[in-house]
């Protein structure tokens, strides 16, 4: 039995939907944008019908996140719409729609365009796919244990996926980084920043999550997470054979906590000898800690998370990144709210 996703702002169109798919397959509707990405956590479907006009994001937004995540980015997409105008047919395809259904839509046309979908194994289709999506899986598998270690940063590397693709496309606007920036697949640098923190698997949850001052000896516990993460990301190397995406993660954990002044660990790099990868995560992971609780504090407001940031450039920070930050701050915050 396939599980088919319907996302559909229409309380009708999700009661025909339900209707219509029960007795062949799975069928799990929502009416919000939010929830089919709570939920594709969990699940990954054999088929999207996706409403275009849902609610809290643009359609073609919702679209657009849902292909540029490998782990769900292959399960085919069916776009229901009553706005065929334009070039709303034109940009569904190109994000690789597989079918374009009018509303209201005619149940016997809907139900054989779901037949044509659901009879394709898309898997044997696209074996380097399925491949792919398999390594990325069991990746990110691993990312998700290294943060359950942390109470209070679970919902931290689904943020900092999406701040971190925010920044690198406002840098790369703006020319910052340029040179190195437009070599890189955003889309896969950013969904790598998952893995930065996965030397913590090797730290004590006690440590990770006391409230109280930390000794020396479980401080220096603490800073081994980079060190530790850079480790298991070298083994993951070896073991897979997949260098692109595990070559961004390396980056990120080993570096995330170097500063721009040089007092930084693992290593103590200084300014640009620190890899892009880690002067970029090291303001989005600051943020990001600052504007959430955490065991030791409460969480700062947007703003005063901010002041902070901003304080630190030419410190802890890279002034240029702080600079292009402090221009995209209200998209960051906006981020934090939909999470």
């Amino acid at each position: 039995m396939k599980t088919i996703f319907v996302l559909d702002n229409n309380e009708m169109s999700l009661l025909l939907a339900k209707e219509a798919i029960k007795n062949n397959h799975r069928e799990l509707t929502m009416s919000s944008s939010k929830k089919i990405f709570n939920l594709l956590k969990k699940i990954t479907p054999d088929l999207i019908l996706l409403d275009i006009e849902v609610p809290e994001t643009d359609g073609l937004e919702t679209l657009k996140k849902l292909k540029s995540n490998p782990l769900y980015a292959n399960s085919p997409v069916i776009v229901l719409t009553n706005q065929r105008e334009g070039n709303t047919e034109t940009i569904s395809f190109e994000f690789g729609v597989v079918d374009f259904i009018s509303k209201p839509f005619s149940m016997p046309i809907t139900l054989n365009s779901i037949k044509t979908e659901t009879d394709i194994d898309w898997l044997v289709r696209e074996p380097n796919e399925r491949i792919k999506r398999l390594q990325n899986s069991i990746m990110i598998v691993y990312a998700n244990m290294a943060e359950a270690h942390d109470n209070d940063t679970i919902g931290h590397n689904d943020r900092l996926e999406t701040y971190i693709k925010i920044l690198i496309e406002a840098m790369k606007e703006r020319g910052v980084y340029a040179e190195e920036i437009n070599k890189w697949d955003i889309e896969k640098v950013a969904f790598s920043s998952r893995l930065h923190d996965m030397g913590k698997i090797n730290i004590l949850d006690t440590i990770l999550n006391k409230s109280g001052k930390l000794s020396n000896e479980e401080y220096e516990n603490i800073k081994s997470h980079t060190t530790e993460g850079e480790k298991i990301i070298d083994k993951m190397i070896e073991q897979t054979g997949e260098e692109e995406f595990l070559s961004n993660a390396k980056l990120y954990a080993e570096y995330h906590h170097e500063r721009w002044d040089g007092k930084g660990y693992p290593y103590g790099l200084k300014g640009e000898d620190i890899p892009l990868h880690g002067r970029i995560m090291a303001i989005i992971d600051a943020y990001d800690a600052l504007v959430s609780k955490r065991p030791y504090k409460e969480a700062y407001t947007n703003e005063d998370a901010v002041n902070i940031i901003s304080e630190d450039s030419g410190k802890q920070f890279d002034p240029k990144i702080v600079e292009v930050f402090l221009d995209i701050q209200d998209k960051l915050k906006e981020v934090r709210e939909f999470y």
